[in-house]
């Protein structure tokens, strides 16, 4: 027979050894872009059971930062510049007894948040700004958007955009084409803040293509029709899945290639694509033969001829009357999960449509033409629901 007593939540120390544990020897600093790797040697004592460094990472703001004993070295990180810093390390004892202190100084190199602002640089855009900056070290940082606020007459937050890409590119739209005071500064997980590049800028005008100038403009190119799902059910405004979208019969190889007019010649600005959905117990999303990987390739020609489009190909590449305006990858699940597992919040952000920028360098266009090189399932057939773009008509 077995029984069980109850936990009063009281914590016993996990040694009765009170003695003061030794002190770390044999310190070597090693410093890097924001902190810095401590390596020490341990006391000679099985009664250790972590080393703590404690620290501030600027004026007011103190971290600490524990090692194991099964380690040598703890890393201190979250330093505002790059400048001396005092670090007190302590051996802890299993009964959670404190050595006497050890104070060293490192000198970490220039943060992150700061390199990454030095390269940030802000231009007008469609509808809005353009933010571009470089993070070779792929750290996570926030990249924050101001602009002047008439109402309240201060620069006020409009876009707090988080990201570890080496490469940071987007857009912040939403504008009229006065001209305004915009900033953007970088702030890093540990609360520092750069300062802020000001500028003023005047936003590009773009506008919603007008869909009922949308047709048809079939090449014998073009992937043949599957299930009914023509292609003028791009841009019928139906994109939750409950109706039909495009969808290319099955049998066929990449690239999966439609062709329509959009009526007008525009100098395209950005584009939203909703791919298709989860329905009841079928999964779709992220999955099927929803776009992984796509191209919009795009033409001005009165009446532009059939060619046959590569699977791959790089931004600006022209094959015969068509120019590749833009490559694409959907993203991953917003959750983290595998596309296969995704959950309802995942299906909820397919369902909103996810927007993408055309360059700025991209010609103006009168037809375009999707090129699907991937889909989620690797499969032989494509889908997605609807397509608006917008852009400045020329």
């Amino acid at each position: 027979m077995y029984a069980c007593k109850t936990d009063n939540g009281d914590r016993e120390p996990i040694s009765t050894d009170k003695s003061k544990p030794g002190v770390i020897t044999n310190v070597k600093i090693t410093n890097y872009e924001g902190g810095a790797y401590i390596t020490y040697t341990l006391p000679n004592s099985d009664n250790i059971l972590y080393v703590s460094a404690q620290y501030n990472i600027r004026d007011g703001v103190s971290r600490q930062t524990k090692s194991s004993y099964y380690s040598d070295t703890v890393n201190v990180e979250g330093f505002a510049k790059e400048a001396d810093y005092d670090v007190t390390l302590y051996t802890v004892s299993r009964a959670n007894v404190q050595s006497d202190p050890v104070k060293v100084t490192v000198h970490p190199k220039t943060p992150p948040y700061i390199s990454i602002k030095a390269t940030t640089a802000i231009s007008a855009d469609f509808g809005g700004v353009n933010v571009v900056a470089l993070n070779p070290l792929k750290k996570e940082v926030g990249v924050i958007v101001t602009a002047f606020d008439k109402s309240t007459g201060q620069m006020e937050i409009q876009d707090q955009h988080y990201t570890k890409s080496d490469t940071i590119n987007y857009s912040v739209r939403g504008y009229n084409t006065d001209p305004r005071n915009f900033g953007v500064y970088i702030t890093d997980r540990f609360g520092n803040i750069s300062d802020t590049l000001k500028q003023a800028i005047t936003p590009l005008f773009e506008e919603l293509l007008d869909k009922s100038k949308f047709s048809v403009y079939q090449l014998p190119t073009d992937t043949e029709i599957g299930y009914g799902w023509v292609l003028p059910n791009l841009w019928d405004g139906k994109t939750d899945g409950s109706s039909a979208g495009w969808h290319t019969n099955p049998g066929h190889v990449p690239p999966f290639v439609c062709t329509f007019n959009v009526g007008l010649s525009y100098k395209l600005s950005r584009f939203i694509i909703w791919e298709r959905p989860d329905d009841g117990s079928n999964l779709y999303a992220f999955g099927h033969g929803n776009p992984r990987k796509f191209t919009i390739w795009g033409s001005n020609a009165a009446s532009p001829k059939d060619s046959q489009l590569p699977a791959s190909s790089i931004v600006g590449t022209v094959v015969g009357d068509w120019t590749n305006i833009g490559n694409y990858t959907y993203p991953d699940p917003p959750s983290g999960l595998p596309p296969a597992a995704h959950n309802s919040a995942d299906n909820a952000f397919v369902l909103a449509g996810v927007n993408f920028n055309i360059p700025l360098t991209a010609p103006p266009v009168h037809f375009i033409r999707v090129g699907v090189n991937q889909t989620w399932s690797n499969g032989n057939f494509a889908h997605i629901m609807e397509l608006s773009f917008y852009g400045k008509p020329q």
